[in-house]
């Protein structure tokens, strides 16, 4: 019981950790390999019809959405670069929800929130919960 009270936080940042980068990882390999992002860039150019967006910011936008999800997931999977990926992936979610919002102002943000969530966790914790990663072991002074 003593190892259980001694590294339930260093745990709880593992799981959390590991769950958000397999929220976006999945989310990034299949927007990359099943869907393909021509197809997202279709859907959000369609999506902004009428709304005056330039198609340059789509593209952007698809593309750095789409590609933070899925090599930031991957890093926080094994908590490499874990603060970079952290605040990429919040990039991400800001750049989605300024999307989402233009296009629908009460969207529903349910798929969104946990991972924001999660992300602010992360990076609201101490730098000593989070010691089971690649991080500590290759760049631990």
């Amino acid at each position: 019981m003593e190892i259980i009270n001694q590294y339930h936080e260093i745990a709880a940042i593992f799981i959390a950790r590991v769950f958000l980068g397999v929220l976006f990882f999945f989310q990034g390999y299949d927007a990359v390999f099943n869907i393909k992002v021509s197809v997202v860039i279709e859907t959000y150019q369609n999506m902004f019809e009428g709304k005056r967006m330039p198609r340059l910011l789509i593209v952007l936008a698809s593309w750095f959405t789409t590609y933070t999800a899925l090599f930031c997931g991957f890093l926080l999977i094994f908590g490499l670069f874990e603060y970079i990926a952290l605040i990429l992936l919040g990039i991400n979610l800001i750049t989605a929800a300024i999307g989402f919002g233009l296009n629908t102002p009460m969207w529903d943000s349910k798929y969104v929130f946990i991972r924001l969530v999660l992300i602010l966790l992360l990076l609201l914790t101490p730098q000593d919960w989070h010691v089971w990663s690649l991080d500590n072991l290759i760049f631990k002074p």
